[in-house]
Order: C-alpha cells, then structure tokens, then sequence
C-alpha cells in the first residue's frame, strides 16, 4: 500500500538515487564553458550544448573504446558536438555518433542520454527506476521575471541524502528549537497529489547583521515540491512588503555526498512598509540585489545548521513521533514512490506523464 515504511525496521537509510527531476547546471554556466563534467546520481557525466543551445545531459565514457569524455581527459565541443579524445569519435545531443575520422559511424556508438528540462535557465535530468523514462513533468513555465531581480546562487555539499533535507519542509518543530524561529504556525493541512506536495505555515524571525539587530520579520511561506530534488519556497515579508522565491535543490552526488544548491530571488523592492537599515537612499535594483544576497546568507546560515545534524543522523524508518512532529508520516509516505520498493504500490498518476503547472507570480 501506498503509505508503506520505505524500509525494514534495521535499514539505516532510503536508497540513495530516489527516482526524479535533479538539478544539472544552470545554463549561463553551461555558456562560460563548452562542456561540464560531474557526478551525478552516482554516475559520470558530461553536459554540453549544441550550435542550437539544445542541452545535452550524457554518461562521460565512449562507447567506442571508453574514454573518459571530460575535458581533464581532452574531451571538447566542435561544431557543437562532443568529440572523443582518443579516436575522435563526434556524438550530437541525442547522444549518437554521427562522424568519426577514419569510417562511417557505427550505428551502435551511442552515448547513454539523460532527458532535461530546463526551468528559469536552470537545468535538471530525469533519473529513473531502472531507467525508465519520466513519470512526470517539473512546471512547464518558467516564473515571472519582470519585476523581480537577478537571482543569486550558493551550493554546499555534505553527507547527506534529499529526503532528508527536502522534509525540513513538514518539520516545522525544528524551526523553532534549531533555527530560532518565532510563533512558527502550520497554514492548512499538507496535501499531496501524485508527485506533488504543498504546505505552507507563517513565522517570525530576529535578524542581525554583523551583530547588529535589523528588526524582526514577519514571513508568510508556501512551499512547493516535487520529487527529492525539487523545492520552491515563495516567500511574503509583512513588514517590509518583500517577496522572494528560493529554490532549494537537492542533488546525490555518489552515494554519499549530496550537492545541496539555493537559488534565491527576490522582487524588486520600490516602497518598502517600513525603513531598511542602510538602504533609504539606494536606487532600487541595487537595494533589491543587496536584499537578495542578505536573505540567501540568512538561508545559508540555516543550512549549515542543519547540515551538522543531517552529515551525521541516521535515518529512522519508524520514528518515536510526539504530537508536534505534525506530517512527518505524511511526507514518509510521500517519499515512497520514488524508491523501487514502491514498485507495487503505483497510484493512478504513474501511468502517464503529468505535467505539473504552477501560478508562481
């Protein structure tokens, strides 16, 4: 059944590559350098993109002979394909061979692919049960950008797994006792609809900067996720009439080690409700990016709170829950459809591709 403990009672922890959207790259970094090369969900991998701007996600070694294809071993891009170091074998973004020096290209010389989709210039690869395809879609569209600043960008890695990270979203407790939080409050019940979980509560934080006390902010959060490596908290400040979105992507990197990376942006802040400290005077873009790079330190500076507990936890498969551990369970029983042990608990949503569509204004 669908609401099934992911694993025995003496399991320390869920598979490391749940099934899912994860993050790649972003595109402008993918435009600074030809051709990325990565581990990603235990694999080696190689991302590039075509004379098109077609992105390709593929495993790092030539089917020809297995050379390594990153550029540390001579792999490069010509003509907007990834060419092999050792023979020269060219692959395009479909992942075929389609020209070597010496012969026609072997039919059989094709890379292992990984499907993209590429949301606000940041990309994300399908990893499947069994690699099958995808069972859903991230949003279609991209949120709205007029109005709002440039994004900012921080990733830190740590021992860890993305089930345990993403449910910081459900575990409002810990806001309190690790996090400082103040009246931190649950607004309407988690739901869940296939791949699809929202939860939203309110809170109240103390903030200082360089030791000096700023004011407290008054936050309203609704969080989005979907899947183990996709997260999208949009965020309402009272006091002040700021709003920001920060999407928290959590990456496996090999088994062990997970890529946790923060995008945050923030809405250009034209009149605020109340004074900022050492802003009054500045012009607006300005002001909005210096908000931005100040809220992404403060989220920062809670992920390296957490990632203390997270690098050294083991998971509990049944926890000993009080009454204020709230939807815990819920979110558990979530998480069990990316595991292969979900196999035979498939729900209606696992027989054909959903598109998930979003109203993130």
């Amino acid at each position: 059944m669908a609401t099934r403990q992911l694993q025995d009672a003496g399991a320390a922890s869920p598979p490391p590559f749940p099934e899912g959207w994860f993050f790649i790259a972003r595109r402008q970094d993918l435009e600074k350098t030809e051709i990325i090369q990565k581990t990603w969900m235990g694999v080696d991998i190689v991302i590039w993109r075509d004379d098109d701007g077609i992105v390709c996600v593929a495993e790092a070694y030539c089917p020809h002979l297995g050379s390594y294809l990153g550029p540390d071993a001579g792999g490069q891009i010509c003509a907007g394909r990834l060419v092999c170091p050792f023979h020269g074998f060219e692959f395009d973004a479909t992942g075929q061979c389609v020209k070597t020096p010496f012969a026609a290209p072997p039919r059989a010389a094709r890379l292992r692919v990984f499907e993209t989709h590429e949301i606000s210039g940041m990309i994300f690869a399908w990893w499947g049960i069994d690699a099958r395809p995808p069972q859903w879609q991230l949003p279609q569209e991209s949120p709205e950008e007029d109005g709002w600043g440039r994004p900012v960008v921080q990733t830190t890695r740590f021992p860890g797994h993305p089930q345990e990270t993403t449910e910081n979203a459900v575990d409002l407790a810990h806001l309190t006792y690790v996090h400082g939080f103040d009246r931190v409050q649950q607004v309407g019940p988690v739901t869940v609809e296939g791949p699809l979980l929202r939860t939203a509560f309110d809170f109240t934080q103390r903030v200082a900067l360089a030791g000096v006390p700023v004011g407290e902010f008054d936050v309203s959060a609704e969080v989005i996720v979907l899947g183990l490596g996709y997260s999208l908290v949009e965020v309402h400040e009272r006091s002040i009439g700021m709003d920001a979105r920060l999407w928290t992507l959590a990456t496996p990197v090999d088994g062990t080690l997970i890529d946790l990376t923060l995008i945050s942006q923030t809405r250009k802040v034209r009149h605020p409700k109340r004074r900022i400290v050492g802003m009054a005077f500045l012009p607006t873009s300005l002001r909005t990016e210096l908000l931005n790079r100040f809220a992404l330190s403060q989220e920062m500076i809670g992920v390296r709170q957490d990632e203390v507990i997270w690098s050294r936890k083991r998971y509990r498969p049944r926890p000993r829950l009080c009454r204020s551990d709230g939807e815990i369970m819920t979110y558990r029983a979530y998480c069990a459809q990316f595991y292969p042990q979900a196999e035979d608990a498939r729900q209606p949503w696992d027989s054909e591709i959903t598109p998930i569509r979003l109203a993130t204004g």
